[in-house]
């Protein structure tokens, strides 16, 4: 019996349900990355500017920040398993039209729908509440957080290895394929949720809340190509603040608003939001600085020289970590608390920082073996934050708020690594020298005090996100038990 709405949860583990959700959340994540080792070929593959082809990574970031509040509150509303069912269509349905593109907008429009997936981890998340006995919650809800950084992880050479070997068209058809059999999957497996709030779709929230979305993390993420202070990058921001405060009142005075703002601003939901904007700020300079320095060359300050699948290589191992220790998190939440174990998994992303910091100004010469270890440093604690997060959220709302709270949650950790790709891209940038290729041909590669830079950045995320989880009030430690 769920003892906050009553309704019967079964006492049996649904692990083939447990199982599919976590592999959804995989596909979903994968959506991320896969376009990365396509970057530098998209103007050729779809004959189209360099500059333009980079909305291909800022469209799937748009449309995933939007979705993500939108549809756990959809789930919450009609019920988590279609709105479920839904995301991994819009993933299958973006991925065969990217296969398909041989041009730039039926590309980005391909990419629009693969990032309207993006609620599914929240969903999943937020359905498991329904479905799994309590004394499993904690280590099944781990298992979901830990796919984003499992398909973050996997995503590169995974994306290397097919677009090399195969095709860039087979990579898409893959997801596609994948993304089906996810929504069938889910189709079968998941029950529905009994607990709906119902009501009206607050439509006015919701185009609010895009607007907003998109005058804030637009800027961010192209602030750095248009110019942080050109006209429009400073008038989005000008009219992010606009927005919202309109919006604010607004849903302030809604009888059934998008988002309850009474419980978004409670102090153990506000402070999670903000911890999870940080450890989001941590975790994606993680995912900008090591790759770089991997695949620099060895003519410049720390580079390695390694390949792209190779240097991915390197990195995909904190994937795997990041599954491992959500387990030990929710051991850690059953004996101390959720925010104890966010305060912990932010304290051993810091130790990676350290690491890398340390490693960067002493007398030794980097190399992979270090960079293996700060990538793994950063995946544990990532494993143990990540899974607290959802915790702190449900154990702070009641069971109907879930998917809603679930998706505010997650929206905050896109701002976190949006604002990081901005901050940190722009340091990397701002620190760039060129030095020569192996063909003899330059190349812009960061400085040394360029990393140093971003990593103190980061690690001041991390100081802040153990901070905030301290200073959220403590609660009765949920019961756990692994799978």
């Amino acid at each position: 019996m769920d003892e906050d709405s009553g309704a019967l949860v079964p006492d049996r583990h649904p692990r083939l349900a447990v199982t599919i959700l976590c592999a959804a959340g995989i596909v979903v994540a994968l959506m991320q990355t896969i376009i990365v080792p396509l970057i530098p070929q998209l103007p050729t593959l779809l004959n189209a500017d360099p500059g333009d082809t980079t909305w291909a990574l800022t469209i799937t970031l748009l449309a995933g920040a939007v979705i993500t509040p939108i549809g756990g509150r959809l789930g919450d509303m009609y019920g988590k398993r279609l709105m479920l069912v839904a995301s991994m269509g819009c993933v299958a349905t973006g991925s065969a039209v990217c296969a398909l593109s041989a041009s730039l907008p039926p590309f980005l429009v391909g990419r629009a729908l693969q990032g309207l997936g993006f609620g599914t981890i929240a969903l999943g998340i937020s359905v498991m509440r329904d479905i799994v006995p309590p004394r499993h919650l904690g280590s099944s809800v781990g298992t979901m957080s830990a796919s984003l950084g499992i398909g973050g992880a996997l995503g590169l050479p995974f994306a290397a290895a097919i677009a090399q070997h195969v095709s860039w068209h087979a990579l898409f058809w893959a997801c596609a394929a994948a993304a089906l059999l996810g929504a069938a999957g889910i189709a079968l497996t998941v029950p529905e949720s009994l607990s709906r709030t119902g009501g009206r779709f607050d439509l006015l929230g919701a185009l609010g809340l895009a607007a907003m979305l998109v005058f804030l993390l637009l800027p961010l993420s192209k602030g750095s190509e248009w110019g942080w202070s050109a006209p429009l990058t400073i008038g989005m921001f000008a009219a992010f603040v606009v927005v919202a405060v309109v919006w604010w009142f607004v849903e302030r005075r809604g009888a059934n608003p998008l988002i309850a703002l009474d419980v978004a601003t409670e102090r153990p939901v506000m402070l999670t939001n903000i911890a999870s904007v940080a450890t989001g700020f941590a975790f994606y300079s993680m995912q900008l600085i090591p790759i770089q320095l991997l695949m620099a060359p060895t003519t410049g300050p720390n580079g390695l020289g390694l390949d792209m699948f190779t240097a991915s290589l390197v990195l995909a191992p904190s994937g795997i970590l990041m599954f491992i220790f959500s387990h030990v998190s929710a051991r850690l939440t059953a004996a101390f608390g959720p925010r104890v174990s966010l305060a912990t998994g932010g304290a051993v992303i810091a130790a990676g920082y350290v690491v890398f910091i340390v490693a960067l100004t002493g007398p030794w010469a980097m190399n992979w073996g270090v960079m293996l270890g700060v990538a793994c440093l950063i995946g544990a604690g990532l494993g143990v934050a990540y899974s607290a997060m959802p915790a702190l959220i449900m154990s702070s709302v009641r069971v109907e708020q879930t998917g809603e709270a679930n998706g505010v949650n997650a929206l905050m950790r896109v701002v976190g690594t949006s604002t990081s790709a901005a901050v940190v891209g722009m340091i990397l940038t701002w620190s760039m020298i060129s030095v020569p290729a192996a063909d003899g041909t330059g190349v812009g590669v960061p400085t040394e005090s360029g990393y140093l830079w971003a990593s103190a950045i980061s690690l001041g995320a991390c100081v802040l996100a153990i901070v905030l989880a301290l200073a959220i009030p403590p609660r009765r430690p949920i019961s756990v038990q692994d799978v």
